[in-house]
């Protein structure tokens, strides 16, 4: 059972979070839907609101549920990095993750996220670009680019967060 909580009442360090446990970025309906681990992204303020920014990489097949879709989820699953060996390595083009991993899926509040986390974010989109080279005032970062291919940026506006209970 999901409680609602405030952003700013998240007791846990998302930098943690994102960086070492790890999460995934679903979007969809019953219609469609995928989700992919990711182990960047980042949480503050912007434009007045609670924020997110989602990177994900053009290729990636849940891009084009963020795409099509206004909202998206950020979720978290503790220590199971058997979920991220999933929708880390393998397309939903090519396989079912969910059936893969077992993760039970919710279709609630504009997108899907699953029944299994411990702390979901849903957010809604309010800006979407990608990084290009020639901005990079700092070129180290480019050695994450061997193949070009930038990340997208996409900014969410938090509308509401989960905790199990």
């Amino acid at each position: 059972m999901f409680k609602e909580i405030s952003a700013k009442d998240i007791k846990d360090n998302l930098i943690e979070k994102i960086s070492n446990e790890w999460m995934l970025i679903s979007a969809g309906d019953k219609d469609g839907y995928n989700m992919m681990t990711a182990s960047w992204g980042f949480m503050g303020e912007m434009w007045g609101k609670d924020s997110v920014i989602a990177m994900i990489r053009p290729q990636r097949y849940t891009m084009q549920f963020v795409n099509k879709n206004d909202y998206f989820a950020f979720s978290f699953y503790g220590d199971n990095k058997d979920i991220h060996k999933v929708c880390g390595s393998k397309s939903g083009r090519d396989c079912n993750k969910t059936e893969e991993t077992g993760l039970t899926p919710v279709f609630a509040d504009n997108t899907v996220y699953f029944e299994e986390a411990n702390l979901v974010i849903i957010c809604k989109k309010q800006y979407a670009d990608s990084l290009k080279e020639e901005n990079f005032t700092d070129k180290s970062p480019l050695k994450w680019y061997e193949n070009k291919d930038y990340h997208n940026m996409i900014f969410g506006s938090i509308e509401k967060v989960l905790i199990k209970e």
